[in-house]
């Protein structure tokens, strides 16, 4: 790989979703769910700060209505990385707001959201390393990591026949061609939840296999790449907080717990 394929860009997305309220947002009265604050700093500013800071990352695309550009390059220019970053007008949907970040990509790209506050450098460098062998590569953590960090971290898991697992909202393409995986997104971000769409991307002998936990999440990966004709690497992480991002009220306070160094609570102290 040439030294410009090396290059690093990553897309971070932090629209709404069109239409509905982040109660986030509304719980603290900003326009954005990446502009809470979290520890006294707006929740993209955790994001943008470890990647600002990471040596393999050369360019960070924010994908945002343009009506929250001005708050969001504040804090660009406050956490000094103006040079790397540049705001993107977010579109209609997912798939076409990725296409538009990545626009003249001239080298591997990772994807992931403004909520992702607890992203380790270390998680972007394993996603990067897979995208020189890999077309694809799909950060995720193991459900006993993930619960470690706290018995509420995640309550829904892709369960396999060795083990069940949580996406990091972490994804890479390591070339234009292989971005084109990310049309099975065109519909927005509940992909899971759309049966039609994800026998169209995976096939339904494929997903019957997941389904009754009979194929390892490596086999069935391999399963995928050979449908799409992309190869695509499960890039397993271990620590199982990189799982635990900002959705709700709950996974808030568990973030924050976190970032704190406090222990997690007992199940039936759950939130």
């Amino acid at each position: 790989m040439s030294e410009t394929d090396s290059k690093l860009r990553v897309i971070v997305l932090s629209a709404q979703r069109a239409g509905i309220e982040n109660e986030l947002a509304a719980r603290f009265n900003v326009s954005h769910k990446c502009l809470i604050p979290l520890k006294e700093r707006p929740l993209i500013a955790h994001v943008l700060d470890t990647l600002g800071k990471h040596e393999d990352v050369d360019e960070i695309v924010i994908s945002i209505e343009t009506e929250a550009f001005g708050p969001v390059q504040t804090i660009v220019d406050d956490l000094g990385i103006s040079a790397k970053v540049s705001l993107d007008s977010a579109s209609n949907n997912l798939a076409d707001s990725v296409f538009a970040a990545a626009e003249g990509m001239n080298g591997p790209v990772i994807i992931t959201t403004a909520d992702n506050a607890l992203l380790k450098p270390a998680s972007i460098s394993a996603m990067h390393g897979a995208l020189q062998t890999h077309d694809v590569a799909i950060g995720l953590a193991r459900k006993g990591s993930v619960r470690a960090v706290h018995p509420d971290a995640q309550r829904r898991f892709y369960e396999l026949r060795d083990d069940g697992y949580s996406n990091c909202n972490l994804y890479g393409m390591s070339s234009q061609k292989a971005l084109n995986a990310a049309e099975i997104f065109r519909s927005g971000g509940q992909f899971a939840k759309n049966r039609n769409r994800m026998i169209e991307a995976f096939g339904l002998f494929n997903l019957l296999l997941m389904r009754f936990k009979l194929v390892t999440m490596d086999s069935a990966m391999k399963r995928v790449s050979r449908r799409i004709g992309l190869s695509i690497a499960p890039v397993v992480i271990a620590d199982g907080t990189q799982a635990v991002d900002v959705d709700n009220d709950r996974t808030y306070e568990i973030v924050e717990m976190v970032l704190d160094g406090r222990a997690p609570v007992s199940r039936d102290q759950t939130l």
